[in-house]
Order: C-alpha cells, then sequence, then structure tokens
C-alpha cells in the first residue's frame, strides 16, 4: 500500500476516471476474500499484495469522486464547497463504518456456533491492559478452532458481498469528472512522468508536509484499538467471544458520529471538532493506562471503543474533508498521500507492536497525537493569516483606486 500510494493513484484516476480506477480496486479485495478459502503462503501472500496495491487506488478515487461531487452541489445550489464536501465525508463514512457493524455480527454469529472457552484464571488479569508486555494472552483463553464448514460460510458470505459491490458499483455508479480538469485537458493533458510524480511534487507544500502526521497518527491509533486493545484487555480479561461485539460498539459508534460530524461541522467549524477528538482520545489514553480490565467491569469494554468511535469518526470525516479543501487542484495526489501515511502508520504501529509493552504504545500514542495537533494547529494558523491578508489587500484597492481618480 505505501508503493501504491507513492505511484497507482493519479495515474489510473487520469487514465480510467473515479469510476473505474474503484471498480478495479475493489476487485483486489475480492481477490484477498477468494485466497482465504484455502489460507496459505502461496494464497494469501500474492493476495495481500494485490490487496495492498488496490488500497490507496481505491481510497484516493472515493476521497476525488466525494471532493468533485460536493464542489459540484455546492456550486449548483450557492453554499459553501468545503461545509457540502465535509457532509458528503461524513454521510460516506457512516455508511463505511457501518461496515464494522455488519462485519463483525455476521463473524459473531457464526463463529458463535463453535464451542467456547472455560473460565481464565484470575490471576491472569493481573498481567492484563497496560502492564501487559506480551504475556497476557496465553494459550489458557483461546477458543476452539471454528469448524472448516464455518469458516468456508462466513468466507462466502464476505466474498459474495465483494462481488455484489463490484457488480453494483460497475452498472450504478455515474462516471463524474472535475471541471477544473476538463479546463485543463482542453490545453494539453499532463505527461506519464509528471502524473507519476505528482503525489512527490505535493510535498512542496509546507501546509502538506505539517498535516502528515494526522493520517500517521489515524493508522497507529487505529492499530492499537484493532491490535492491543482487542487482545490486552478484551481476549485477556474476557476472551475473543468478545472482540466482534466490542468492535461492533466502536463501528456504530463510529457511523453515527460521521454524519453529525458532517453536518456539524458547518456550524462549528472544523478546529472545534479537531479539539473534540484530541480531548476525547487523550482522555481515553490516560483511563487505559490506568484502568486494571476484570470481567466484573462489563460494561467499561464498551466504553472505550465507544469513545474512541467518536474521536475517530473526526479523524475520519475531517481529515478527508481537509485535503480536499487544501488542494483542492491537486485531489488525487493529496489523498494518495493520505492513505501513504496512513499505512505508514500501520506498518510502525503493528512492527513495534511485538516488542513493546501496552503502556509503552500509550504513551508513543500521546506523544504523536500532541505533535500532529500542534501541526494542524499551525496549518489553521497560516490559513487565517492569508486569509485576513487578502481581505486587507481588497480593501485597500478600492481606496487607491479613488485616490488615483481624484488626482486625474
Amino acid at each position: 500500500m505505501l508503493l501504491s500510494s507513492l505511484l497507482l493513484p493519479p495515474i489510473l484516476i487520469a487514465k480510467l476516471g473515479c469510476k473505474w480506477t474503484i471498480v478495479i480496486s475493489m476487485c483486489c479485495y475480492v481477490a484477498f476474500s477468494l485466497g482465504n478459502f484455502y489460507a496459505s503462503w502461496y494464497t494469501l501472500i500474492p493476495t495481500s499484495i494485490l490487496l495492498g496495491l488496490g488500497a490507496a487506488p481505491l481510497w484516493s478515487a472515493q476521497g476525488t469522486y466525494l471532493t468533485i461531487m460536493g464542489n459540484t452541489h455546492a456550486e449548483k445550489t450557492g453554499k459553501v464547497s468545503k461545509d457540502v464536501v465535509s457532509q458528503y465525508f461524513g454521510i460516506f463514512f457512516l455508511i463505511f463504518q457501518s461496515s464494522g457493524v455488519w462485519g463483525n455480527l455476521i463473524s459473531s454469529l457464526v463463529f458463535g456456533q463453535t464451542p467456547t472457552q472455560g473460565a481464565i484464571p484470575e490471576e491472569q488479569f493481573e498481567s492484563c491492559g497496560a502492564s501487559d508486555c506480551l504475556g497476557a494472552t496465553a494459550s489458557t483463553n483461546s477458543t476452539n478452532r471454528p469448524s472448516q464448514e464455518l469458516i468456508y460460510t462466513l468466507l462466502g458470505i464476505y466474498t459474495g458481498s465483494g462481488f455484489l459491490a463490484v457488480l453494483l458499483t460497475a452498472a450504478f455508479l455515474e462516471p463524474i469528472k472535475d471541471a477544473e480538469q476538463k479546463s485543463e485537458g482542453e490545453k494539453q493533458a499532463p505527461s506519464f512522468w509528471s502524473t507519476l510524480l505528482s503525489t512527490v511534487k505535493l510535498f512542496r507544500d509546507k501546509r502538506l508536509c505539517l498535516l502528515v502526521l494526522l493520517p500517521l497518527y489515524c493508522g497507529f491509533q487505529q492499530a492499537f484499538l484493532a491490535g492491543d486493545y482487542t487482545r490486552s484487555y478484551t481476549t485477556c480479561a474476557l476472551g475473543i467471544q468478545f472482540v466482534g461485539y466490542v468492535m461492533i460498539c466502536f463501528s456504530a459508534v463510529n457511523a453515527l458520529c460521521s454524519v453529525l460530524y458532517g453536518k456539524l461541522a458547518q456550524y462549528t467549524g472544523r478546529i472545534a471538532l479537531f479539539a473534540l477528538g484530541a480531548v476525547t482520545q487523550l482522555s481515553c489514553f490516560i483511563a487505559l493506562l490506568l484502568w486494571k480490565p476484570h470481567p466484573r467491569q462489563l460494561p467499561l469494554f464498551f466504553v472505550f471503543p465507544g469513545l474512541w468511535g467518536m474521536a475517530d469518526a473526526v479523524w475520519q470525516t475531517q481529515n478527508n474533508a481537509l485535503f480536499g479543501v487544501l488542494f483542492e487542484k491537486n485531489k488525487e495526489a493529496a489523498f494518495a498521500s493520505y492513505r501513504l501515511w496512513e499505512a505508514l502508520g500501520y506498518v510502525i504501529a503493528f512492527g513495534y507492536s511485538t516488542f513493546l509493552c501496552v503502556s509503552v504504545k500509550l504513551y508513543v500514542l500521546l506523544g504523536v497525537l500532541s505533535l500532529a495537533m500542534a501541526a494542524y494547529g499551525t496549518v489553521e494558523y497560516l490559513g487565517s493569516k492569508k486569509v485576513a491578508r487578502l481581505l486587507t489587500e481588497e480593501q485597500t484597492k478600492p481606496a487607491e483606486e479613488g485616490v488615483t481618480q481624484t488626482k486625474m
């Protein structure tokens, strides 16, 4: 995905358009589902590579498509572009995050037919939570392997959903082209190498250099929830059968907050939402450092994913809207860069996951979030200064013209 983010999205979107880039990239996801029917190195490694290659163009094309649609709608209705784009991303992530509800519910119901584990020994709870240094999830709380029939049932549902998604997108998604690209296309099409290097060239913009910490942090925090929270808190204290339900809680709150933030942004502005997301997750980090998970505290296991979903909805909707608005002339390259740094966040987080204690990972998240918010604040400050300067110039021009006419 890192390599794909650097090279593929601008080329595929320029050659095929957003619609067919989405369709082809979705086929890579279906291929990965098919690879799991016979899980081995020879099926999972090639299909994982395909999945990584398809992920960056898919997300970049989706972000570009929504931004163009938002700008077009804003132009027709006379609304502010950034507000409409933010609302569109809110609606999209409402639907997208709901997939976490249905996906986890399906897997929980299918695998729920497998016999579960016995009681977890009391002494194991001492090593759960922030104090887990890779020893908490011992073999004592593993579950029996589901039958092959149940595995095939689950994979059949997922693969069938993937095929249906590809067919629906190919048949019904309307091709769309940016008005600005149309006018530029009439002049001269950019060269292959210019398109290929557009993601790298965009780093000349100092705003992008500051904002890369936001997607990097997104990768860090999502990797922690999916990998460390589910293992060191949920599985360690409750058992693996609760993981699906905990993640359903995260996805449901995330979906609802996504559409809420998309509408709220036009009234509160994005700065207030970023502040809400940062404060919510900082509170979660501090609480997770102090909390000693135990089965008697069952509601708390769902409170943290719920709060995490509230914060993640800010990052997903507002980050994408921010990149679409700030880099409107280079949307494809901007969204490709976003996915590049988010993928790097995943790589780093899963890379150090095998040898760092959970408490250290939480401190890392605290540090990266603080830096990301400081960098984002700098971008907003620079933007407000630029707007103020332009307003001042516009106000002084009529006065100067009036003086000139008086002299004449």
